[in-house]
């Protein structure tokens, strides 16, 4: 699908726009919402809803300055339904390297994309991480993913333990155990994916950052 040139703000609160502005795409989100499902979804599909309301957020969130339109609500849609469905209990498209790139156009967009993955390896390479690392070790129930959640936002809290992290290139696993009352396992099975969500929360990366929106949300 070409491009869409017009402004995308302008479509905003206006219903019959928005309606035909949809209805243009439709083809283009099923076929982001089959990506991220890794199967072929139709609007009969409970993932036709999610992707829809997802593209919709797009729309409201776009701004030119984050390159194109149909880069960005892919992403959206793609970090949507992986939160629906961890949420739901169902297997999801877990988050590889290869899916941060996407079949996407080279928009400037991607190319910021890019530069942060790039960013953010050379970064994880002190802590001895690599991207197939933090995809064996991301949370996949929805008990560990709460604690891991949990885990996060105790370190955003706490930034002199943030600082001690990135200068040690480890974990204080004894005070968020006892603090959090968690299981060291649960702590030291989820280290790697917990230094990676942790550098790009408290680091310069916008982009990825969406990915770890379910961090913030209560």
């Amino acid at each position: 699908m070409a491009e869409y040139r017009g402004n995308v703000s302008e479509i905003r609160g206006n219903e019959r726009a928005l309606e035909d502005f949809i209805k243009l795409h439709e083809a283009f989100i099923l076929k982001s919402a089959s990506k991220a499902s890794r199967r072929f979804v139709t609007k009969s599909d409970d993932e036709w809803s999610v992707a829809l309301s997802a593209f919709s957020e797009a729309i409201e969130k776009y701004d030119p300055i984050k390159g194109s339109f149909l880069t960005f609500s892919d992403m959206i849609i793609r970090s949507r339904l992986i939160d629906w469905f961890r949420t739901n209990g169902r297997q999801a498209a877990e988050l590889h390297t290869e899916d941060m790139y996407g079949e996407v156009e080279d928009t400037g967009y991607n190319d910021n994309l890019r530069l942060e993955i790039h960013a953010l390896g050379e970064t994880l390479k002190e802590y001895g991480i690599d991207f197939s690392d933090i995809a064996k070790n991301s949370p996949k129930a929805g008990k560990t993913r709460d604690a891991c959640k949990r885990i996060l936002r105790h370190m955003l809290e706490n930034t002199e333990m943030v600082s001690e992290i990135k200068r040690t290139g480890t974990i204080p696993i004894k005070n968020i155990e006892k603090n959090l009352n968690l299981p060291r396992k649960t702590i030291e099975r989820h280290r790697k994916y917990i230094i990676a969500a942790m550098e790009i929360l408290t680091g310069d990366y916008p982009y990825l950052s969406e990915y770890l929106r379910y961090v913030k949300e209560e």
